[in-house]
């Protein structure tokens, strides 16, 4: 009697039944996954703009209340105008906005790998199949166009990209080859730059919004990263590319948001003041990142490198398989995430948060260190 847009029966991995069971049991796990900013002791933003008495007033509109929209404008330094951004209750939404504006039922969209494992389970909500392609590394990360390129079929619909990328921290360098490559074929770009506010190593790599490209593209981001505030709910798209796609897209995308009027109005409010305010929280962020991946290259670790975010990848020793590793890790009471959960191709590698509240940080990479040292 239920859909198989999901596989709803799938039984949870070893690795994460032995991390259930191992927190079951009381036992210390020194936590080197944390990336939600109010755990790791980051936020610092008030609560007072919720209080504005205008949200009391239900005063609907399907783009988004005009000043958090004139307020995102500014944030991209007014290059693209607010009425070509569309807000949602997050970046989540505004991917499945997205899929049920360019694919029917079948078809596809190109995501990368590795990245962030959620584009699969999107993209099956909206009945629609999530092909992936590679990201190489050498001496930093790239897009082998060509493959790309050869992953297009009949039914692909549009090309995702995130910069920088989720947990490999690269910027989208080639976006220019990548939109001529997406307009070649009739195809819209999807940029998710949740996290592009947190260079690391480098300046900070440019937007997609604002840039037109000559392809129909929809540059992703929102609080959730931005100011620190993943509670709040509230994400946005904003549109670019050729006027008439543009045009037929936005009346496409307000017929959906009308549906849906998702975004909470005290949200709408405070956002203008939140995003005035993020500079101090960013700035922590940012230092803190810079930090651990400074400490991880002492340590010896050889993490791999990183442009921008919030991660750390680590190649272990290819003394044993990867599962192995995070069971011996656990044994030492450090919890990390294992490539597979990126689907890295290759193994064993090892991927921490770099936002880590600083003590738990130390003790978990003298472990990690030490565990590494003794099994390689």
């Amino acid at each position: 009697m239920f859909s198989r847009r999901l596989p709803w029966d799938a039984a949870p991995n070893t690795y994460t039944l032995a991390v259930a069971a191992h927190r079951a049991a009381g036992r210390p796990l020194l936590d080197l996954t944390e990336s939600n900013p109010a755990r790791a002791g980051l936020v610092r933003a008030s609560l007072d703009p919720l209080l504005d008495a205008r949200s009391l007033h239900y005063d609907p509109d399907p783009w988004g209340l005009a000043a958090a929209r004139e307020a995102i404008s500014a944030y991209y330094d007014h290059a693209v105008p607010p009425g070509r951004i569309l807000l949602t209750a997050s970046t989540s939404e505004a991917y499945a906005y997205l899929l049920q504006l360019l694919c029917d039922p079948g078809d596809e969209i190109l995501t990368p790998r590795p990245s962030y494992p959620l584009f699969e389970f999107l993209a099956g909500l909206q009945n629609v199949r999530a092909v992936q392609y590679p990201l190489h590394y050498h001496e930093g990360w790239w897009l082998d166009l060509d493959a790309i390129e050869e992953g297009i079929t009949p039914r692909t619909r549009a090309i995702a990209a995130v910069s920088p990328n989720n947990p490999t921290g690269h910027y989208l360098a080639n976006a220019p080859a990548l939109a001529e490559l997406c307009a070649r074929h009739s195809l819209a770009l999807v940029c998710d730059e949740v996290f592009r506010d947190f260079a690391l190593e480098t300046p900070p790599g440019p937007s997609t919004a604002g840039a037109s490209l000559p392809c129909l593209t929809f540059t992703l981001s929102g609080l959730s990263k931005v100011c620190g505030l993943p509670q709040m709910k509230l994400g946005w798209i904003v549109l670019d590319g050729p006027p008439a796609q543009v045009s037929a897209a936005a009346s496409r995308l307000e017929l959906i948001a009308d549906t849906y009027l998702s975004v909470s109005a005290p949200v709408q409010s405070a956002a203008a003041h939140w995003l005035a305010a993020r500079h101090p929280y960013i700035d922590e962020a940012r230092s803190r990142a810079g930090a651990h991946l400074a400490a991880l290259r002492g340590a010896g670790l050889a993490p791999l490198r990183a442009e921008a975010g919030w991660y750390a990848c680590l190649r272990l020793p290819a003394t044993r398989p990867e599962e192995d590793w995070m069971s011996l890790l656990l044994d030492h009471e450090v919890l990390v995430q294992p490539g597979f959960f990126y689907d890295f191709v290759t193994e064993p590698w090892a991927v921490v948060s770099l936002i880590t509240a600083p003590g738990i940080f130390e003790q978990g990479l003298e472990r990690l260190r030490a565990c590494t040292l003794r099994n390689a």
